[in-house]
């Protein structure tokens, strides 16, 4: 049984030095798809963040809690989501973008968008309290408070955007809908791995997996020290 596994993992490590032309396209697509869609959202999610943690108003916590709702939807719906809109009949389908690359990014979009959001709030929250009886007593302007308040926070954003890239690699529910995991196309790392695990080409599948496995993690890992750093400093 060991000497089984041992064997595959030697397989997987020898097709990842071996330089497989279609796992790079593979692993390119992937970070095309993963770095576009991680930078929209974060440009997005990480100022509403900021607002919603700074300022106070009316209905501040319903959108709290949409948001909130939204960072645990089902990858799934939001790929059914996202192919009702673009296929041939429905309302955007003249914009044939259904199967490709583009569609992969907006599903991830409306997909991390939240999560961001969500994150850099209840990051920056504390911050966001302290400052708005900050701004009230020193008369700051509204572009100086969301600067500043981006600046006491910029590892707690750093973060956020490095867990929305992992997220994004990782990911294979929606972009298999909305992508439909076209060779030379729309195939990304997780879709072919599953492809390959249902087609027994375990080995391929596994040097896929480390990988992945790898580049998640590694993106995680930092994005965990970032965040560390950032509550030692508050603390302080």
């Amino acid at each position: 049984m060991w000497a089984s596994f041992w064997q595959s993992l030697g397989e997987a490590f020898k097709i990842i030095g071996s330089g497989n032309p279609l796992m790079n396209e593979v692993v390119a697509t992937t970070m095309k798809m993963a770095v576009t869609s991680s930078i929209i959202s974060f440009l997005i999610g990480a100022p509403l963040g900021l607002l919603l943690a700074t300022y106070n108003f009316k209905g501040k916590k319903v959108l709290v809690i949409i948001c909130r709702t939204l960072m645990g939807l089902p990858p799934v719906a939001i790929g059914i989501l996202v192919y009702l809109l673009f296929r041939g009949i429905g309302p955007f389908g003249q914009l044939r973008l259904i199967f490709t690359v583009t569609a992969m990014i907006i599903a991830q979009v409306l997909l991390i968008t939240p999560v961001v959001v969500g994150m850099v709030e209840t990051s920056a929250e504390s911050t966001g309290k302290a400052l708005f009886e900050t701004r009230r007593g020193i008369g700051l302007g509204s572009t100086r408070t969301f600067l500043l308040m981006a600046n006491e926070n910029k590892y707690q954003l750093i973060a956020a955007y490095l867990f929305a890239f992992a997220r994004a690699t990782a990911e294979v529910g929606a972009v298999q809908i909305v992508g439909g995991n076209i060779l030379h196309k729309t195939m990304v790392m997780t879709t072919y791995i599953a492809l390959n695990y249902n087609t027994g080409n375990l080995e391929f599948a596994v040097a896929l997996g480390i990988i992945i496995i790898a580049i998640t993690l590694g993106f995680n890992l930092v994005g965990g020290v970032l965040q560390l750093i950032g509550s030692r400093k508050k603390k302080r």
